[in-house]
This record gives C-alpha cells, sequence and structure tokens, in this order.
C-alpha cells in the first residue's frame, strides 16, 4: 500500500519537475509596486485559428492539428529555449492539478488530454492550447504591473501572428469562443490582498461599487470559485468597444481606488482597537508555527493574518515572499508532490502543519 501511494505521486524529472516544486517562478518573486495589497497582475488574450472550429466543436485530429501548429511556431522563438511544452495526457492528474494551483493552467484544459501548456522558465508566460480558445495566453507581474505584463503578453501574441493565421474581423475585432471575450480578447485582472476590509465589513460595499463600473470581482481561482486567504480577482467584464488601452486604465485606476480603501481600513482597525488586531494575527502565527494539524481553508486565513502584520510591522523576520508562497504550498496537490505521496484528508492536514513549520523557520533564518 506504502509503496502504491508513493508511486502515485512519483517525481517526474526534468524541467516539469522543477514548475512542480517550485511554488512561485521568479516573475512573482519580487516585491513590487502596491504589493503590500496587489499580490499579482495577470493579461489574458484569447486568441482562434482561422481554419479550425472552435474547440468546443473540434475533432481530435484538429485538436492535435492546433497543438502542432503552436509548437511550430514557439520553435520559431528567438528565446524558445526557455519555454517548456507540457502536454496534459501525458502528465498524471496530480502534477495538472499543481499547474492549476499555481494559475499557469484552468481546471477546464486540465481535464482535456488533448490540451496543452506552453511555459516560460520564469513562469510569466503561460500559453494554454485547446482551451476555451485554441490558444489563451498569459502574462503575470508582481504587484500592480498591469502593463507590463500587457506589454509581454502583446509581444509573445506578435511572434505567434508571424507564424498563424489569426481569427480576426476587421469590424468584431479577434473571434473567440464566447462572445464576451470578442473583440480585443483580452481579460486583465489584479489579485488583490483585502483582509481589512473584510475584518471592517467594508468589503461587500467596495465590492458592489466595482460591478457597478463593469469590473468583475472573483476569487482566488477566477469565476465560479470562492475567495480563500483573503485573496480577490477584479477583472475587466468587457473586450468590445474599447482598446486594450482605455481597459487597462480603467481596471488600474478602480484597482488603485480599492488598494486605498484597504490601506485605510487597516489604519482604522490599527487606530481603533490595535490590541484586538494584534491579537488576531499574533493568534494565528502561533497556530501557523505550532499546530500539529491544520486544512486548508483555515491555513489560507491564518497566512492572510500573519502577512497582514508584516506588512504593518507587527510581524517581523518574515518575508512576504515566504507567506505568499505559502498560499500555494498548502494547496492539497503541491503538499502531496513535495511529501511524494498520496494522502487522505487527515494525512494531508498532518503534513500541512509540518510543511508551513518547517518553511516558515526556514525564511526566518534566512531573514
Amino acid at each position: 500500500m506504502a509503496e502504491e501511494r508513493a508511486r502515485s505521486f512519483a517525481p517526474l524529472g526534468g524541467e516539469v519537475d522543477r514548475f512542480l516544486r517550485t511554488p512561485l517562478g521568479t516573475a512573482l518573486r519580487e516585491e513590487r509596486s502596491e504589493g503590500d495589497v496587489a499580490v499579482s497582475s495577470r493579461v489574458r488574450l484569447a486568441r482562434n485559428l482561422r481554419e479550425f472550429s472552435f474547440p468546443t466543436a473540434m475533432r481530435t485530429r484538429d485538436a492535435q492539428a492546433v497543438l502542432a501548429r503552436v509548437e511550430s511556431a514557439l520553435a520559431s522563438f528567438p528565446d524558445a529555449a526557455h519555454y517548456v511544452r507540457i502536454r496534459m495526457g501525458e502528465i498524471p492528474p496530480f502534477a495538472r492539478g499543481i499547474l492549476v494551483e499555481k494559475h499557469l493552467t484552468s481546471p477546464l484544459l486540465a481535464e482535456n488530454p488533448w490540451g496543452a501548456v506552453v511555459v516560460r522558465d520564469d513562469e510569466a508566460v503561460s500559453l494554454m492550447v485547446n482551451e476555451e480558445d485554441h490558444l489563451r495566453l498569459q502574462a503575470f507581474a508582481a504587484g500592480l504591473a498591469l502593463h507590463e505584463a500587457y506589454r509581454e503578453a502583446d509581444r509573445v501574441d506578435d511572434l505567434l501572428a508571424e507564424h498563424l493565421d489569426i481569427a480576426f474581423d476587421p469590424r468584431y475585432g479577434f473571434l473567440t469562443a464566447c462572445p464576451t471575450n470578442v473583440g480585443t480578447g483580452m481579460r486583465a485582472s489584479v489579485m488583490l490582498h483585502l483582509p481589512a476590509l473584510a475584518l471592517t465589513r467594508t468589503l461587500g460595499q467596495v465590492v458592489e461599487a466595482v460591478q457597478k463600473v463593469g469590473l468583475v470581482v472573483r476569487g482566488i481561482y477566477g469565476e465560479g470559485t470562492e475567495a480563500e486567504g483573503n485573496l480577490y480577482q477584479i477583472s475587466n467584464q468587457v473586450t468590445l468597444g474599447l482598446s486594450e488601452g482605455e481597459l487597462l486604465e480603467n481596471l488600474l485606476g478602480i484597482a488603485r481606488q480599492v488598494i486605498e480603501q484597504e490601506r485605510r481600513a487597516r489604519d482604522a482597525l490599527l487606530r481603533e482597537d490595535r490590541v484586538a488586531l494584534e491579537d488576531r494575527i499574533y493568534r494565528s502565527y502561533g497556530i501557523l508555527t505550532s499546530a500539529r494539524r491544520i486544512a486548508t481553508r483555515e491555513a489560507m486565513e491564518r497566512v492572510s493574518d500573519v502577512l497582514l502584520g508584516v506588512h504593518l510591522g507587527l510581524v517581523r523576520g518574515i518575508p512576504p515572499r515566504a507567506l505568499r508562497e505559502l498560499w500555494v504550498m498548502i494547496r492539497p496537490n503541491f503538499l502531496q508532490y513535495a511529501f511524494g505521496e498520496s494522502l487522505g484528508p487527515a494525512e494531508r492536514d498532518e503534513r500541512r502543519a509540518v510543511l508551513i513549520r518547517r518553511h516558515l523557520k526556514e525564511a526566518m533564518a534566512r531573514g
């Protein structure tokens, strides 16, 4: 039984193994602008090849042909050696799960045996092939850096367009499987950490105001997911009728307002009942450094509390990056791969506590 459990999470080796063992790529490790609230920025471009049906109507041989075309185009990139292609049908379920946990691929693509993801070695670029659209190009940047993410996505998009016949209509723009993506085909989003707005019970008002101006607020893994660890994605909803630059500026303006509201809420918590705030933060710190069993949801919330404490200067000696890494490391698939075996729910909670204690101890030792 033990051998079977270990075999199901056996190391894959090579570049894929590195992606599966590293919680954050180099692109997301930096402490950047507005990083006390803005965790990361992402720009996603949806593209389709003109001669093929959308993926929902494609035959297997067409899906294989699309993948072959994309791989051929990528081979011509000047930095082709920095990209790794991962076919969903060639890796086990836990590996697909880790790629979802790291936002490098979507749950939809992970379930498609004819899908693939191409990831750059710094994890700043991820190209999903045969998802809802033939191509879903993602570019990531740490902090509030939407323009940086867009420039990288646009650069890769131009390289792909040199070798692929992209479906584009002069009147409607880029054609996509879902009408809501027609036009620019762009979805930009910012991941924000909003613990103070949640604690002051003003988050609902902020979400309502954001939605009134045409933006969408979602959970940590996007559409249909709940917020965990006080992490929220704010993204554009409209892709038609506005330029990429206008969409980015609209989102940036709102994101900056939400960041400022979160900071004001943090100041209010310190001013109105500092002891209660410190008590909450240090209780969470104590649990993370001492617990022998902890579930994913509770761990996410406790990490959120301690990260808030770090940014307020109440907790010292823990780099913010170490806490952001934990948000990935405590997820079920990443956790089990780290320990090299399949674990039941209770065992996962025990190993999660071990991993958290060990990771924080190492982070504090490094300073």
